[in-house]
């Protein structure tokens, strides 16, 4: 099988271990359409990996991940490494993780609920990892993977 070729970048965040398919919501979460710096983005579908049996990849030019950011790419990925490139070499590299307590990254799926009329930030509690459940601090709803993609 040929093996996929990709240039380097000088400066940047190369996103890897994305589970096949979510690589679309990885670019979504960040924006990447309404890069103003003019930086190129890659994102690789369904690429061969040993560890997934398939993956997606997302290079980003000039463009380093808020806590925030990386918060929510666990969400969406939770198999995901994040490497940060400079001067084309990788100067650090980790595992996203989902935290046990989310602020401020989703929005309840539960329309009666209080952060939808008062201005207090959401938090959620991770109730499982494996499959995503999280329940909202302030109205108790349990939302499932579909809902929390639907709503970050």
């Amino acid at each position: 099988m040929p093996e996929l070729k990709v240039s380097a970048i000088r400066e940047g965040t190369v996103i890897d271990h994305i589970p096949a398919g979510k690589g679309l919501k990885v670019i979504e979460i960040l924006k990447l359409g309404k890069l103003s710096n003019g930086g190129a983005v890659l994102l690789a579908i369904n690429v061969p990996s040993k560890k997934l049996g398939r993956k997606d990849i997302v290079k980003v030019e000039g463009k380093f991940l808020s806590e925030e950011e990386v918060n929510k790419i666990a969400l969406v990925a939770p198999t995901a490494t994040v490497n940060i490139i400079r001067d084309y070499e990788v100067v650090e590299k980790f595992k996203v993780e989902i935290p046990d307590v989310i602020e401020g990254i989703l929005r309840c799926a539960n329309p009666n609920c209080i952060t939808h009329y008062e201005y207090v930030t959401t938090k959620f509690y991770v109730i499982s990892r494996e499959p995503l459940k999280v329940r909202c601090h302030y109205c108790e709803r349990t939302m499932e993977e579909e809902e929390i993609l639907a709503n970050l």
